[in-house]
């Protein structure tokens, strides 16, 4: 069974030193436990998807020159995420707003070589 991601869910990478919350845009949509649902095309850094804290990953050009200076100490610089196209296995049957739903089992490539996953959809279930 599949939750769909909302605002407030939690995303990590492997390459990130934390994990970051996740921010659907507020624009007219779909609402889920009272917070916006995400879309495909909420993959926005810094905007949809913050800092992971410091990047390891060599791949990325800044921790690779931080690594060079420390002559070959790995050097790990702040995470800017850098997604490389949209989220992967949306939703295949759930839309909001026109737009594929992004679930907890969706995935997000980051340019320098991190695959972000969600540790959290941000579904809160309320016992009334």
């Amino acid at each position: 069974m599949s939750f769909w991601l909302c605002t407030g869910a939690v995303l990590q990478c492997p390459f990130g030193l934390a994990p970051a919350p996740f921010s659907a845009l507020p624009v007219p949509r779909v609402m889920i436990s009272g917070r916006p649902a995400g879309v495909l095309t909420d993959m926005g850094p810094m905007v949809n998807i913050p800092s992971f804290g410091m990047c390891s990953n060599p791949a990325n050009p800044s921790v690779a020159a931080a690594t060079a200076a420390a002559l070959g100490v790995l050097t790990p610089m702040p995470c800017v995420p850098v997604p490389a196209g949209p989220w992967l296995n949306p939703s295949a049957k759930v839309t909001a707003g026109g737009r594929p739903a992004v679930t907890d089992g969706s995935k997000l490539m980051c340019a320098w070589g991190g695959q972000i996953s969600v540790q959290f959809s941000g579904q809160i279930n309320v016992q009334l």
